[in-house]
């Protein structure tokens, strides 16, 4: 769907999923209220949502992944491999529920947002949720999502081996936002742990990027972790911007640094892509390979151009493996793309760029 399609008067069809009355009506109402979206119904479990998708056919479905019997991660697996639809997980996204959540976004589901507390609704807190959750909606609505291809369970190296000796890139910079999650997941895990080191902003909030990092690590080959204040860079390491902060690369005694600040949003984001890039424009462009990933908007884009103009080597994500080609479409039309890739191809781009 086009990002317009309300302004064509076509209503995105949503089945909500939740075992929670309350929350049913809620999230029914939020959308009933929008005047965008039409309920085609609600469920109450897995074997209710199953059906009702089949026979109701929604463009998007949210959906609690903490309810009895198959709980919602396995369901969403199961959507994603044999119907995949646009799916928004909507549930408690603190402590435990952040890692589930992260889990959710690396096998597929679009977004996710976290519940409004049933006894502790302000006001205030619920035209917040409310705003977020209709964003996310209109964000899934506007996903390419397919079959999921790969499970991110085992680890999964690349089979050409890379030779001994580097390339002259010494530095890996990607940004990605919607879709990013899974996308990031697929490309990280078949990399050998002799490559550069990788920094990484993908727009996430506060208390995801810790654990996407760490849910990342166990499954890949590099050592991924969650960027802090300082911390040096090294080959066979890959740095996630943390939520709700901004990284920028700085040189270190010895190599590349990672820096942390808390400055205004750029972009409507933070961490955002182009506070990455144009950090590491300044002065270690010529060894960098910048690459840009699935995301609404055009954050990154500036950056990347930054990055080419200064002899970076710059690949985008093609439109066709893209969940959302928006911010590699922006890129592109910008000028500042070298090489356009799709997601099963780019560990094999990042292969052939890092080593001789």
């Amino acid at each position: 769907m086009s990002s317009s399609l309300f302004s064509h008067g076509k209503q995105v069809r949503v089945l909500v999923v939740d075992d929670t009355q309350f929350y049913r009506a809620l999230l029914s109402g939020i959308l009933s209220d929008h005047g965008g979206f039409v309920v085609v119904g609600t469920a109450v479990d897995v074997p209710d949502a199953r059906e009702k998708i089949k026979s109701l056919n929604p463009d998007v479905v949210t959906l609690d992944i903490e309810m009895p019997g198959m709980n919602g991660l396995d369901f969403l697996e199961k959507i994603m491999a044999l119907r995949p639809t646009p799916v928004v997980i909507v549930s408690t996204l603190s402590g435990p529920g952040t890692d589930i959540a992260v889990h959710a976004l690396q096998l597929g589901a679009v977004d996710c947002v976290g519940k409004p507390a049933a006894d502790k609704v302000s006001p205030e807190a619920m035209d917040g949720f409310a705003s977020t959750y209709i964003e996310a909606v209109l964000s899934a609505a506007q996903a390419s999502v397919r079959a999921l291809r790969h499970s991110p369970k085992t680890k999964a190296l690349i089979e050409s081996r890379p030779q001994a000796h580097m390339h002259s890139t010494k530095l890996i910079a990607i940004g990605s936002s919607t879709g990013g999650v899974e996308a990031l997941t697929s490309i990280l895990c078949q990399l050998p742990p002799e490559c550069p080191p990788i920094v990484i902003a993908q727009h996430m909030p506060a208390g995801y990027t810790h654990s996407f990092a760490t849910r990342l690590s166990m499954i890949c080959a590099i050592n991924v972790r969650e960027a802090s204040d300082g911390l040096p860079l090294s080959n066979g390491m890959a740095v996630v911007a943390p939520g709700g902060q901004h990284m920028k690369i700085a040189a270190g005694r010895s190599g590349f640094v990672a820096k942390i600040s808390d400055e205004a949003p750029v972009n409507r984001h933070k961490p955002s892509v182009d506070v990455l890039f144009a950090s590491i424009a300044r002065f270690a462009a010529a060894k960098t390979l910048g690459i840009i990933l699935t995301g609404m908007g055009s954050d990154g884009a500036q950056g990347l151009l930054d990055l080419r103009k200064e002899g970076a080597y710059t690949v985008a994500q093609n439109k066709d493996s893209c969940v959302v080609y928006g911010m590699p479409k922006s890129a592109v039309q910008l000028g500042a793309v070298d090489e356009e890739a799709s997601l099963d191809e780019m560990p094999h781009v990042i292969i052939r760029r890092c080593f001789a």
